[in-house]
């Protein structure tokens, strides 16, 4: 079998599973009006608890208070831009949630799962949903 570099790359992104006291999950509107999880791609020689740390920091100005030890999450989508992208999502707990605006993170809000269905979501966040009632996390 003969493997395609381009065939075996996925880029692979650290995210923030923050939750309220109702079990909501809070996600950023993007300048697009798209809706993400907090968070974003691991460089080369990070850790997923640095890149959660800085992606955080970088695109809502909020310091990461305590990350997970263990993921909650890891999936796999082919994404709105046309890559295969991986996630892992970590339990996250932030500072606080007076954001600094920028591209990737406009505003914040917490939504259940069901909410999340008729949002206007990445497709990684589709997904999470899915494998959370799948799985009853």
């Amino acid at each position: 079998m003969e493997l395609h570099q381009i065939d075996c790359l996925y880029r692979v992104s650290a995210k923030a599973l923050v939750l309220n006291d109702k079990s909501e999950i809070l996600l950023c509107q993007e300048h697009t009006g798209v809706w993400d999880l907090p968070g974003g791609g691991i460089d080369h020689g990070e850790t997923p608890h640095q890149a959660l740390k800085r992606e955080v920091m970088e695109e809502m100005g909020v310091e990461v208070l305590e990350i997970a030890k263990r993921p909650t999450l890891f999936l796999s989508v082919h994404t709105d831009l046309g890559y295969w992208g991986s996630n892992v999502l970590y339990q996250t707990k932030l500072a606080n949630l007076d954001i600094t605006p920028s591209n990737e993170c406009q505003k914040v809000a917490f939504y259940s799962l069901e909410q999340i269905a008729n949002l206007n979501t990445t497709q990684n966040v589709q997904e999470m949903r899915k494998q959370m009632i799948k799985n009853q996390i």
